[in-house]
């Protein structure tokens, strides 16, 4: 998904219930895996750690991480949350009901259910191709490298052991303009 695809899918997803908002906002902008998004409890999300409320998981290879939640993503979070204080954070529509209420949905427990959560976004943000949970993720990784992360800091966000699997995200990998030569170059010219 290019920028736009991607805003217009976060847009999109909001209006369908809280939760797919909550869903999107995991996938496409702190690049959560499937598996992750759907485990992501509400206890998870209440701490703050240096000013910012951070969101804690267990990566791939059980690996604890920590990421930061912007305001954005905390407010699509929060409105997912509601008046909960416990269980999982996305929700979605039993089968036949497409009621919003908490209280006639079941939760969000596999990747079976991200998919298809994504799917119904996806389709009703009339995105062309296919889109699924890992294409939001390719998504919120390329686009982080297009708006000129650094390729260490978006491994950070992508939680890649290998900065070489990243690196295959960087759509401008080839871009002169961005070559590392003129950054440094400012640099010591600063001196």
């Amino acid at each position: 998904m290019d920028r736009l695809e991607l805003i217009r899918f976060l847009q999109v997803a909001q209006t369908i219930t809280v939760h797919h908002g909550a869903l999107a906002y995991l996938l496409g902008i702190n690049a959560l895996r499937a598996s992750k998004a759907a485990a992501v409890r509400i206890e998870d999300y209440i701490d703050v750690l240096r000013g910012h409320r951070v969101l804690h998981l267990v990566g791939k290879g059980n690996k604890p991480a920590t990421m930061p939640l912007t305001v954005p993503v905390l407010r699509v979070l929060e409105a997912c949350r509601g008046e909960r204080s416990s269980a999982p954070l996305v929700l979605h529509p039993l089968a036949g009901n497409r009621s919003t209420d908490a209280t006639s949905t079941g939760w969000c427990n596999d990747r079976r259910d991200v998919y298809r959560m994504v799917q119904r976004i996806a389709k009703s943000a009339r995105i062309p191709r296919h889109s699924s949970p890992h294409s939001l993720r390719h998504a919120a990784i390329t686009n982080a490298l297009d708006a000129g992360v650094p390729l260490r800091d978006a491994q950070i966000l992508a939680r890649h052991a290998d900065p070489r699997t990243t690196e295959h995200y960087d759509r401008a990998r080839g871009n002169l303009d961005r070559h590392g030569v003129h950054f440094l170059t400012a640099y010591v010219a600063g001196v």
